[in-house]
């Protein structure tokens, strides 16, 4: 049967999480301590880079970067979310969910190529020592940042102007918590075979890509750690890119997992709670992952806090 078609849509109901009414109150205050802790912890791994002159290196230059980004992602998606728990409206206006998924494709691509980034700056730093501070200069990482910006602008850019040219059908409701482009599609009574076709196109240029050359650097990491004749060369070569491969594997595990093997019998309420773990438990496990299994940033906090003490006697 064909569904009704209207292209003059003026808002989306988003249907949001799979809980129970009697549990808005407790999952409300649950996200809204997830949402400011991720905000806070990301800011002050920010204000440490910015005040401490030893963490003035690459590294947390592009360390930096993913922390704004971290903040900017989950303030696309979460807020909107309290909002609509709180008031119990589910709309959403047309323009507001265009924007939405816009802006949440560019930071989840800006996460990619960060992370690729950061992943090199490993590579550099384990691999080729001597040479890490000729390559690794502050041309080259202003090069790398500025790239990822403007391929992660396009590509959200290109998603989104395919979109803007479907027409809906009269079912406007979106079973997630917020704008999801394959969700949205879904609800399109035009043709979207284009759009499919960017999907896969884009998708291997912001994911498969970006994976790749990150399993490249910590591959030839590893290759590299195992020539290491003592332990504490071992140990020492593990401490600089621990934090940074826990957290690309947790963000790209739970991608993986989502879209790549995908299951018939997986429900619509396990999507969203696997949409839930990028989304909201990444950026938020990030500040902890980076301070606690970080010695400079730990050194850095403690004399941050050392001269808060001074300072207030």
């Amino acid at each position: 049967m064909k569904r009704e078609e209207n292209s003059s849509v003026s808002e989306f109901l988003l249907r949001g999480l799979p809980i129970r009414p009697e549990q808005q109150g407790v999952f409300f205050a649950l996200f809204l301590g997830v949402y400011l802790t991720t905000v806070l912890g990301n800011l002050l791994i920010l204000l440490l880079i910015r005040l401490d002159p030893r963490l003035h290196t690459p590294m947390y230059f592009f360390l930096s970067h993913l922390a704004l980004t971290d903040v900017s992602f989950s303030s696309v998606t979460i807020p909107k979310m309290l909002i609509n728990m709180q008031t119990q409206d589910q709309s959403i206006p047309y323009a507001g969910c265009v924007t939405q998924m816009y802006f949440f494709l560019f930071f989840t691509d800006l996460d990619d190529f960060l992370l690729t980034s950061m992943a090199y700056d490993r590579y550099v730093a384990i691999c080729h020592p001597l040479h890490y501070s000729t390559v690794m200069g502050q041309g080259l990482c202003t090069l790398l940042v500025t790239a990822s910006w403007i391929l992660s602008c396009a590509s959200a850019l290109c998603h989104t102007l395919l979109l803007t040219r479907l027409s809906f059908c009269a079912d406007h409701s979106i079973p997630h918590f917020f704008c999801d482009l394959d969700a949205l599609l879904k609800l399109s009574c035009s043709d979207t075979s284009l759009n499919e076709l960017a999907i896969f196109t884009v998708g291997v240029v912001v994911i498969i890509l970006p994976l790749t050359c990150v399993l490249t650097s910590y591959g030839c990491i590893g290759a590299t750690i195992l020539k290491v004749p003592s332990t504490k060369g071992i140990c020492k070569a593990l401490s600089t890119c621990g934090s940074h491969l826990s957290v690309v594997s947790l963000y790209y595990g739970t991608i993986i997992g989502l879209y790549f093997f995908p299951s018939s019998s997986t429900s619509r309420d396990k999507s969203t709670i696997a949409s839930v773990m990028y989304t909201v438990v990444t950026p938020l496990l990030n500040p902890f992952i980076y301070s606690l299994r970080n010695r400079d940033m730990k050194g850095a906090l403690e004399r941050l806090l050392y001269k808060a003490k001074v300072l207030s006697q």
